[in-house]
């Protein structure tokens, strides 16, 4: 979930030859939660690797999100209902997923998500990142008072995830000093309710 994989050429290759091959043999179009269906081959694949994904760690889980990002829309479904699990990891590796394909379709579905992860810190921050990939800019702030946190390695990826969507970090820098890191915490504040007061920030309907 931290930090950004990328393909190998063979498995970039044989990952469009699976695509191709499911959007050829796609029968049904749409299902009924009106996403693309995928191929039943296609689909074998992707409930493979979901019910894979609670037992593998690291560099494996990484790769795993990024296949099913890759894979879009026909996993839309699966990765949905995944969201819901109670075990937040997994919730967050589904969330993962679904904010790497920077599909808009996807806010008001996640929305409607009925989480039972409980209030894990990783959990929500990777939601807030999902979200402001997704176009929807109104859990911004969550990850700028995720800026605040204790933990050095929370504060830098929150940074990250800010400096992603905005790119700037307004000289917050997470191995700083208490004091130095509040007064950037501060312009991070001043910044968000300046673009919230101006209608500039997409806030939730």
């Amino acid at each position: 979930m931290i930090g950004t994989q990328r393909f190998g050429a063979l498995g970039a290759l044989a990952l469009a030859a699976l695509l191709a091959s499911a959007c050829s043999s796609t029968s049904s179009g749409k299902n009924p939660s009106g996403w693309l269906q995928p191929s039943p081959s296609l689909r074998q694949q992707i409930d493979d690797q979901i019910k894979r994904l609670p037992w593998t760690h690291g560099v494996e889980r990484v790769e795993q999100i990024s296949w099913l990002a890759a894979v879009g829309e026909p996993a839309y479904e699966q990765l949905l209902a995944l969201c819901a699990d109670p075990r937040a990891d997994v919730a967050a590796s589904a969330v993962a997923a679904l904010g790497a394909t920077r599909d808009s379709r996807l806010v008001e579905p996640l929305r409607a998500v009925k989480w039972s992860a409980g209030d894990d810190r990783s959990l929500r921050y990777e939601r807030a990142r999902c979200f402001v990939r997704l176009g929807d800019w109104a859990q911004l702030g969550a990850l700028i008072e995720g800026l605040a946190e204790e933990d050095a390695w929370a504060r830098a990826w929150c940074l990250a995830a800010l400096r992603e969507v905005t790119g700037q970090d307004l000289g917050f820098d997470p191995r700083a000093e208490a004091p130095d890191r509040g007064q950037a915490l501060e312009r991070w504040r001043s910044w968000y309710a300046s673009r919230t007061s101006e209608g500039i920030l997409t806030q939730s309907r």
